[in-house]
């Protein structure tokens, strides 16, 4: 039963201050307390706290002493009494100083009375709530003293809980007894012990690791407050712990949920418990630093996160694993479930937890604390497995809503371990975490590289595509697919900027959505003049901008020289640049190297085939080349398989067109440029001399057509028909195919033309579409170098461009 939240300050609702041990560990301690409620707390606000410094280890070492070392117990205990002794007379003044030392010496009194004998749970529970009796009686004398009315209240006498291994607070119990103290003070402070509550028989029940923020969360939600505020000697929760990482930074604000995971992830600043009651109430929860209160703090904000990646990096010591070892046969998955029903009945989650299928394993990460507990529970339950411990790791994690959906925060994590003795990396079922177990590593210098990995300034990379054509369009619905594992492989984040075409540019520095462009250009699309839509990108907020020419536009590739003076990268398609007038070659080559810009090309040649990274090598690597050779054009490849003499030549065109398999117009195909244009960017790749104008080229275009329009082209294709047909027929009866081959040597004979080739030829046996590039070298001399694949279509070309982008920005530093 949940209790109903009382109001008993309807002038002001209440709030509740928790001051932990670390808060109240010296005479200077407590005075700053009550410095930080003078400024920070209202009359009637609620405070809670725990044992003052070191006090409940001293109390528990005492315990152990018992009956094994009477002089050491003996001394361990005057300690105790010196410590809070000292507290009294340091802190308070006149007749109350006398009360407080005869109620300590009383107290001190009953435990030494206590003697040698066992000691029930019960009694343990009492001597180990002494030090927040103390420190609350002290705190409320304190608090009187400086004029600011206080009262001390036990919790024990409204706090109901039974005795568990996690106890949780009765809260339908505890409501009235709460609400029957607090209406006897509602103008001043009420000063009240953590850590204990009191079960039905009337003893002490400690409500466990982080009891007093469990307690203070409890009875700030029992009591409506508006917020409790856990005061400690940190100011909340940063994005990694600030005594290893410089350059940690406080959090202003994380989610509920991100919270919970680092309390699920043992994180020391948050315990899942004291989550509980601020989910289940209207409670909020503020962390600040005792220390310096005006220093800023961390809000756990009590809605849901919707985060985009990781804000969190913290790491645990001393993490035991329990693995399961199922025999070959058994259920496995039955097991999972199993074992998932187990640990749901005892309420423990597991750090991570790595199903390894194939070898019929599992393993549970757990913190040493709790492994014996849950091993032992787990044994008892019977699981069919062999069961055993394994001690000595280590766990990081990356913590925040959505950090297993952000690309760069996953490969930077994965990349800062992939050194590391990584024994298995997990993802959180809630998306809220990735957490690694590892063997033996020295965490705070992990934790430091991994912060700054992830929260680094991201390198942001915009995006330009030019033209937006069958290539352009098909290469969009790539990027889109390929998006987040290229931001994830290169640690980047990259976004398509601008799209522009013959008329318009749709232009947004926010990112544009790359399958919105099909439908949504028109809309979005301004006209520009000349080169206007060059001038709209030069005020980009960008690291980098990569250009991507995808058009055969002469003009455009005119001006690449200044994409490069401007800052660009640039993505070609279009061979126009590349065989162009060497002068004009050389001026873009040397205008991006001026720049220290990249411009890669390899889509101009073969399409997705990496014949120009090949030859490049090949030159770099001390080779000379000696002759190129092959089938240059997809297109043609194409055609010449496809044309046996059943269908026409021209159909066969116009079916290549319209599946995007020629150049915008075919012509550039049939006459021959097209392949001069790959054979002369070839020749300069190996080192070569050629101009456009050196090769020899033998056009398959009838000269009545060459200068017609594109329709008007298509429309009188069919005069082709007739002369191919005879060629054809003539190489059939030769047991030959025709094929439409390119040749280089050395001494600069270029020639491309429509050869009669016998059938058993290299060159005779191709698959359609297939480009074959023969690399004749002084290495390859006598079996030269054969590349062979698709060199023609939409998804190969835009494949190679998606190629280039992921080479180019994996250059980018």
């Amino acid at each position: 039963m949940h209790a109903q939240p009382m109001d008993t300050a309807p002038e002001s609702q209440r709030q509740l201050h928790k001051f932990g041990g670390s808060s109240l560990a010296s005479p200077d301690c407590y005075r700053r307390v009550v410095d930080v409620l003078t400024g920070h707390a209202k009359a009637h606000d609620l405070i809670v706290v725990s044992a003052a410094g070191k006090t409940t280890n001293q109390l528990i070492a005492w315990l152990a002493q018992l009956g094994k070392d009477g002089r050491l117990a003996h001394e361990t205990l005057q300690g105790v009494r010196a410590f809070q002794q000292d507290l009294i007379e340091n802190l308070i003044n006149g007749d109350h100083k006398q009360q407080l030392v005869d109620a300590l010496s009383a107290d001190i009194a009953t435990l030494a009375s206590l003697g040698e004998t066992a000691l029930s749970d019960s009694v343990q529970a009492d001597v180990q709530g002494f030090g927040e009796v103390w420190s609350a009686r002290l705190l409320a004398a304190l608090l009187n003293q400086q004029c600011r009315q206080a009262v001390m209240l036990d919790s024990r006498h409204c706090l109901r809980a039974e005795r568990a291994a996690q106890p949780e607070v009765d809260r339908g119990a505890s409501w009235p007894l709460l609400r029957q103290q607090l209406s006897q003070h509602t103008q001043s402070h009420v000063v009240i012990t953590g850590f204990m509550a009191q079960n039905q028989a009337g003893e002490t029940v400690l409500l466990g690791r982080n009891g007093s923020d469990y307690s203070a969360t409890v009875l700030g939600a029992l009591a409506g407050v508006r917020r409790v505020t856990i005061w400690s000697d940190v100011a909340g929760v940063y994005s990694a712990d600030p005594r290893h990482v410089e350059n940690a930074c406080l959090l202003p604000l994380i989610r509920l949920d991100e919270a919970g995971e680092l309390a699920r992830l043992a994180a020391p600043v948050l315990h899942s418990r004291t989550l509980q009651p601020v989910a289940q109430s209207a409670t909020d929860l503020t962390l600040r630093c005792t220390q310096a209160p005006d220093s800023g703090s961390t809000h756990i904000e009590r809605v849901l996160a919707t985060g985009r990646g990781a804000k969190i990096i913290t790491s645990l010591d001393d993490v035991c694993l329990l693995q399961f070892d199922v025999a070959r046969g058994q259920d496995f998955q039955a097991i999972k479930q199993e074992l998932s029903r187990i640990l749901s009945q005892l309420k423990v989650q597991p750090l991570a937890t790595d199903y390894q299928d194939d070898q019929y394993r599992i393993l549970l990460a757990f913190t040493a604390e709790v492994v014996a507990s849950v091993m032992a529970q787990i044994q008892d339950a019977g699981l069919s497995a062999e069961l055993k411990l394994r001690e000595g790791f280590n766990m990081v994690a990356a913590v925040g809503a959505g950090v297993v959906n952000n690309p760069v925060h996953c490969h930077g994590f994965y990349q800062q371990l992939k050194s590391q003795p990584v024994e298995f990396i997990s993802e959180s079922a809630s998306g809220l975490s990735m957490v690694a177990i590892l063997r033996q590593v020295h965490t705070p210098a992990l934790v430091a590289s991994l912060h700054d990995a992830l929260f680094q300034a991201q390198r942001r990379i915009g995006l330009v595509l030019v033209g937006k054509g069958n290539i352009g369009a098909r290469w969009l619905s790539l990027f889109a697919e390929q998006k987040s594992h290229l931001e994830k492989r290169h640690g980047k984040e990259v976004s398509l900027i601008s799209v522009v075409d013959s008329r318009n540019q749709w232009l947004d520095f926010a990112g544009i959505d790359p399958m919105q462009i099909r439908d949504d250009f028109d809309d979005n699309g301004t006209p520009y003049f000349d080169d206007e839509w060059l001038t709209r990108l030069l005020n980009h907020p960008y690291d980098d901008v990569v250009i991507l020419d995808v058009t055969a536009n002469t003009s455009l590739a005119a001006l690449y020289p200044r994409l490069a003076e401007h800052g660009f990268h640039l993505i070609s398609a279009n061979k126009e640049a590349g065989a162009a007038p060497a002068e004009q070659y050389h001026a873009i080559q040397h205008a991006f190297a001026k720049t220290g810009r990249h411009w890669l090309y390899n889509a101009t040649v073969g399409a997705g085939l990496p014949i120009n990274y090949a030859v490049q090598d090949l030159r770099e690597s001390g080779d000379h080349i000696l002759a190129l050779s092959g089938i240059f054009s997809g297109t043609l490849s194409w055609l010449f398989l496809q044309f046996t003499g059943e269908v026409p030549f021209s159909a066969l065109l116009e079916q290549a067109w319209q599946q995007g398999l020629t150049e915008p117009d075919p012509r550039d195909d049939l006459s021959g440029a097209d392949v001069v244009r790959k054979l002369v960017i070839l020749a300069r790749e190996a080192g070569l001399s050629l101009e456009p104008e050196q090769v020899k080229v033998e056009s398959l275009i009838p000269p009545a057509l060459q200068s017609l329009s594109l329709d008007a082209f298509l429309d009188n294709a069919h005069q082709m028909d007739a002369c191919l047909q005879e060629r054809l027929e003539k190489a059939q009866q030769d047991r030959a195919v025709l094929r439409y081959v390119a040749r280089l040597e050395a001494n600069g004979n270029a020639q491309v033309s429509l050869e009669t080739l016998p059938s058993e030829h290299p060159l005779a046996h191709l698959l359609p579409c297939d480009n074959v590039f023969a690399i004749e070298s002084q290495w390859y001399r006598e079996n030269p170098l054969v590349i062979r694949g698709p060199g023609a279509g939409r998804d190969v070309t835009a494949g190679a461009i998606q190629s280039d982008l992921n080479r180019l920005i994996g250059r980018l530093h």
